[in-house]
């Protein structure tokens, strides 16, 4: 879409300058020195306009590995907790909190995920509890603190 408003733009600017810079009689009639100046003009303007533009950021093709679905947590494997993390009724930011998982809780997935909320139970204050919980507050028990 910008690019083809460049080349329209390099037109125009093509059309302004030739009227501006040429003889009048040049554009009674069509001919190949018009054609010319409009093909030429246009090309070096379009080239112009475009070394103007911003770069586009560079797509780098993803190996097929890279390209296979995520698959959601193991059922039953183990979690720590990053920070303070509310466990919540059900998916969402806006769903009820049952309570807060202090940092460094272990918690156990049931398998069940929506995106980055996964279903988790957790032995809290003597309790087990089980909620759904942020991922991105979670952390592999390998993983250091």
């Amino acid at each position: 879409m910008l690019t083809t408003l460049v080349w329209c733009a390099a037109l125009a600017a093509t059309l302004v300058l030739a009227a501006w810079c040429t003889p009048r009689a040049w554009w009674r009639r069509p001919n190949l020195r018009a054609l010319a100046v409009l093909a030429g003009g246009t090309a070096a303007c379009g080239l112009w306009f475009s070394a103007l533009l911003p770069a586009a950021p560079a797509r780098i093709p993803m190996p097929l590995a890279a390209a296979a679905p995520v698959m959601g947590p193991a059922p039953g494997a183990h979690y720590r907790v990053a920070d303070d993390l509310n466990l919540r009724e059900h998916r969402g930011v806006r769903a009820a909190r049952m309570r807060v998982l202090p940092a460094g809780t272990v918690v156990s997935t049931t398998g069940a995920t929506d995106g980055d909320w996964w279903r988790v139970r957790a032995r809290v204050g003597g309790h087990d509890v089980e909620g759904w919980a942020s991922s991105l507050w979670l952390r592999r028990i390998d993983e250091g603190h």
